[in-house]
């Protein structure tokens, strides 16, 4: 006896929903992920501009940012900050941040100096920071700010010498009582420190965004063969 196929309306109807519903978010993550390239294309066509100076620094930080930058100014040297939980390749250690005072105006730029390793028997021991003195020519790369980790409990004082789970410009500004742009730099040029400056672009996430759109559209496929199988296995018991 041949296999027949028995068509049922109310599964017919969930195989629908699942599909439609598998497609469009699909195509949605699908979209993400060709936006996501677009910008870390931007980024990277950005980054082979000709640095900005210090009068281009009062543009809007959207057109500003990941753009190279060559300041003249000196840092601050008393308000060293330390930022914690930052890993460079599978190391844990800190990102040391200094305000950098801009020559010729009563501006400052939190300056990411680099990272350092964490001192595995007292952590909160930090190694003598070298920090060179007098007017200075600082090359980086502008980044809107630094990445947040999960914190527990209120933010610290913002004090000299203090360890930060989180950067927050503008009540760092208003508690070191210092004009801070509304952004940092990454140091790329050398000073001599002991600090590795190893940066690169933020992960442009779109390889996850892809994968998510297969799930999706693997679900949809699964729900018609589903919705087969079960419908031939019915008219033939039938």
């Amino acid at each position: 006896m041949p296999n027949t196929f028995r068509l049922r309306l109310i599964p017919l109807i969930c195989t629908l929903v699942v599909c439609i519903l598998g497609v469009s978010l699909g195509q949605w993550q699908t979209r993400r992920a060709l936006e996501k390239e677009d910008a870390a294309n931007a980024l990277l066509q950005r980054a082979q501009q000709a640095p900005l100076t210090a009068a281009d620094l009062n543009a809007a930080v959207a057109n500003i940012v990941f753009r190279r930058v060559s300041l003249r100014g000196e840092f601050v040297r008393d308000w060293p900050l330390y930022l914690d939980n930052r890993q460079l390749h599978g190391v844990a250690g800190f990102y040391v941040l200094m305000p950098f005072k801009i020559q010729g105006s009563d501006q400052y730029i939190l300056v990411v100096r680099g990272w350092q390793p964490r001192n595995p028997v007292s952590r909160t021991q930090m190694p003598l920071l070298k920090t060179p003195e007098g007017a200075m020519q600082l090359e980086g790369v502008i980044r809107l700010g630094v990445e947040k980790v999960m914190q527990l409990g209120a933010s610290e004082t913002y004090k000299p010498g203090v360890i930060l789970q989180n950067l927050d410009i503008p009540d760092g500004a208003r508690q070191m009582g210092l004009n801070i742009l509304d952004f940092v730099v990454d140091q790329t040029s050398d000073s001599f420190d002991g600090l590795q400056r190893d940066w690169t672009l933020p992960s442009v996430g779109s390889d996850k965004n892809r994968a998510y759109a297969f799930q999706w559209y693997a679900l949809s496929l699964m729900a018609v063969i589903f919705f087969v199988v079960t419908g031939f296995r019915r008219g033939k018991s039938k």
